[in-house]
């Protein structure tokens, strides 16, 4: 079979997609009768897929996002208030081009964190440069990088990302270095670069987060000025989960299952 000879010559060249799928693509050809030219053509087609994979696995491991949060493994059904066409929407990644931000504001475990995850997969995928990362870390990333002299680099590369997503904003008060870096990042990706930025604070909760007034203002100013703001309402999905569990539990016993709080 024409597969044996060319199999060590195509592993020799790091061809392994063309390996995989040299088989079925010369049965494929036998019984559909391709040149020669179209034979090769589907070999490279299979061979440039993988790399393309390849590429976005890499990328997705560099960047932090999870593959498993995606546009399509969210339950839509369990927000029904949730404007769902912005987010299919902002799922196209226009807004990059545009250097827009998203912000997402809702309480603990209704998806806000799902779907920035989502979000910057799909943009991923579309080749932009992305990192997601809470706002905590982020910032305790960058404080210890003006420690051994590489905070220059660092926060010149997350000034110049195409999509920086930061995560649970809100959960604890900035210190005040950490507000002035959030500040600075913020002000350096202004009409340039988009954020997503997650919070379980409303706005007008800021300023007790940045611990400055001015510096939360000035903020706010900027990051709402070419924005799309989704409000996420609703009861936490890991509490919706645990009712179920409770239900089954309190069905299989025979007892009654112990409501949780909202």
């Amino acid at each position: 079979m024409i597969a044996h000879p060319l199999l060590p010559k195509l592993r020799a060249l790091n061809l392994s997609g063309m390996v995989l799928s040299l088989d079925t693509r010369s049965l494929q050809a036998t019984e559909a009768n391709l040149t020669p030219l179209e034979f090769l053509a589907l070999l490279l087609d299979d061979e440039l897929e993988r790399r393309r994979q390849n590429r976005i696995r890499q990328r997705v491991v560099e960047s932090g996002v999870d593959e498993g949060k995606t546009l399509a493994a969210f339950d839509f059904s369990a927000v029904p208030a949730l404007n769902r066409s912005l987010v299919l929407e902002l799922g196209t990644c226009g807004f990059l081009g545009r250097g827009e931000n998203v912000l997402m504001c809702g309480p603990t475990g209704t998806g806000k964190s799902h779907l920035a995850n989502a979000l910057a997969y799909e943009a991923l995928k579309r080749g932009y440069s992305v990192q997601v990362r809470t706002i905590q870390g982020l910032l305790a990333e960058l404080n210890g990088a003006r420690g051994n002299g590489s905070f220059a680099r660092r926060f010149a590369r997350l000034c110049s990302l195409d999509l920086l997503v930061l995560d649970d904003f809100g959960l604890r008060p900035l210190s005040g270095q950490g507000a002035e870096d959030l500040y600075e990042i913020i002000r350096e990706r202004y009409e340039r670069k988009s954020l997503v930025i997650t919070s379980n604070r409303a706005f007008e909760e800021w300023p007790e987060v940045f611990g400055d007034g001015l510096l939360s203002s000035a903020a706010l100013d900027r990051l709402t000025h070419h924005c799309h703001t989704l409000v996420i309402r609703g009861a936490s999905y890991r509490q919706r989960g645990r009712r179920k569990e409770a239900e089954v539990s309190g069905g299989q016993g025979g007892g009654s299952a112990t409501e949780l709080p909202d």
